[in-house]
């Protein structure tokens, strides 16, 4: 019996449209574009289809999520600076009935003190942070391996 495909939406928050240029020197030299390319490349490989999009705009995000209820299979996030300040996508995500992966591109931890909150982990199945845009890569195989488990 051939696997079920799954649909993944993958969300980024505000100033990821600047990857490549926006400090380079903590978030690195590739583009959202460059990343969104891997993904899609990756997700093939994984017999997944991916919706991938970025907004600056907390309300557009939290509508983003609300619309992935019985569309999508699993949600990979950054939300950027929302992870530390957005209750609204907290309760969005909390709603959802489909495995989070939240993902940073730095090591939020290793940071100013006013990014180690997020109101995104205690929502989210789990949370890979600092390996650039390989996170993404990271995240798509931690929901491979949930989906494989639900059968």
């Amino acid at each position: 019996m051939p696997k079920q495909r799954h649909n993944i939406l993958i969300l980024n928050g505000p100033n990821l449209n600047m990857l490549g240029s926006r400090e380079p020197e903590i978030y690195g030299i590739q583009t959202l574009t460059d990343i969104a390319n891997d993904c899609e490349e990756y997700a093939g490989e994984l017999g997944f289809t991916i919706d991938f999009r970025q907004s600056n705009s907390e309300g557009e995000l939290v509508t983003f999520i609300q619309q992935a209820r019985g569309a999508f299979s699993g949600l990979v996030i950054n939300a950027g600076a929302y992870t530390h300040t957005s209750v609204a996508i907290h309760d969005a995500i909390k709603i959802l009935e489909i495995p989070v992966i939240e993902v940073h591109l730095s090591n939020p931890q290793a940071r100013e003190a006013f990014r180690h909150h997020s109101y995104i982990s205690p929502v989210a199945k789990g949370t890979i942070c600092g390996f650039g845009g390989h996170g993404y890569i990271l995240a798509l195989n931690a929901l491979r391996s949930l989906l494989d488990d639900e059968g």
